[in-house]
């Protein structure tokens, strides 16, 4: 067992300080992110861009006189809520193709719709774009969307190989998503935490913890509002979800519920066809927010001095169940 941890999911309902959260522990060094946090060299993966890019592929299908094929419209929910389990898909895909050191077919954005038809498939759904080799939004069309996103998507693509290293010996991977549900919904919801944790590979499962952001949901919509650049709407730290889906699929989400649920405290159940799997949690309490700050700089010495001292803490906590599932491993 190692002293760091292999994996990270860093969850929580949007604008609830993940990404800042993540920006803060970057800035230290790689002896501190070691000794005191319990992380690795550095390394990231985040859905956001995916979700960019559908909003993006819909808007450029609009302008050619198609249909919106992911979303109702630009500021409004996912058509078919099992985009969210596509999405999840990717970053399983994305983790794989990691650790296997093989590329991606979504090289052009062509290649990207393909993924997204391959992981509905899975999820025994009807693709979008290709049905084997036949396209089933007119070819011409495709391509011409493809053409004046391939210049957005290269950029993107460039910035994701970034965050990733071509050696991850002796590095944290962070993967960062939200998930939840329709403001005032019931547990448990249909495509919160506990469906999307089902789809993740076993070969993450078995090497991840949790750190769960904690905010009230009224708070990640006033922190979503305050953090909006409309000036650089595709930014990890400065993206604004629609009010809309705020409501409609962040209203709440199922982590407290899977918590409560669990039959192993400390940890929450995962269950995949194969078998259950407990993953170490741990709750930052961020309902005073200790991370807004970091968005802009030059950061105040008590801002920095209270959230490393509140993520010392929830990372002791968390590595110590962490140590303790792993020991067998």
């Amino acid at each position: 067992m190692g002293e760091v941890f292999d994996i990270i999911l860093l969850l929580a309902l949007p604008a609830s300080g993940k990404s800042e959260t993540r920006t803060f522990i970057k800035s230290f060094d790689e002896k501190t992110r070691k000794e005191i946090f319990h992380l690795g060299k550095d390394a990231q993966m985040d859905d956001f861009p995916y979700v960019h890019m559908m909003r993006r592929i819909d808007v450029e299908l609009k302008n050619i006189g198609g249909d919106y094929v992911f979303f109702h419209a630009p500021d409004k929910t996912f058509k078919d809520p099992l985009s969210w389990g596509v999405l999840t898909l990717l970053l399983s895909d994305d983790y794989e193709s990691l650790i296997e050191k093989k590329g991606h077919r979504d090289d052009s954005v062509i290649g990207l719709m393909k993924r997204f038809d391959d992981a509905r498939v899975r999820l025994n759904a009807e693709p979008i774009f290709f049905k084997g080799d036949a396209a089933l939004i007119e070819k011409k069309s495709l391509d011409t969307v493809a053409q004046a996103l391939e210049d957005e998507y290269r950029q993107m693509v460039e910035e994701r190989k970034k965050e990733i290293l071509e050696d991850m010996t002796g590095a944290t991977l962070v993967v960062e998503f939200a998930r939840g549900g329709a403001d005032g919904s019931s547990m448990p919801i249909p495509y919160g935490y506990e469906y999307n944790l089902s789809l993740l590979s076993p070969k993450i499962l078995e090497r991840a913890a949790i750190l769960y952001v904690w905010v009230t949901p009224a708070d990640s919509r006033r922190k979503n509002q305050e953090r909006e650049d409309p000036n650089d709407p595709g930014s990890i730290l400065a993206h604004c979800v629609p009010i809309e889906v705020m409501m409609k699929e962040y209203g709440c989400d199922d982590m407290e519920y899977m918590i409560q649920q669990s039959d192993r405290p400390g940890f929450i159940k995962v269950q995949r066809p194969e078998k259950a799997y407990y993953l170490p949690v741990q709750r930052f309490d961020n309902r005073n927010d200790l991370t807004s700050f970091v968005r802009s700089k030059p950061w105040k010495d008590e801002d920095s001095k209270a959230l490393y001292e509140a993520l010392k803490d929830n990372f002791t906590k968390l590595h110590e169940s962490y140590k303790a599932s792993r020991v067998n491993v």
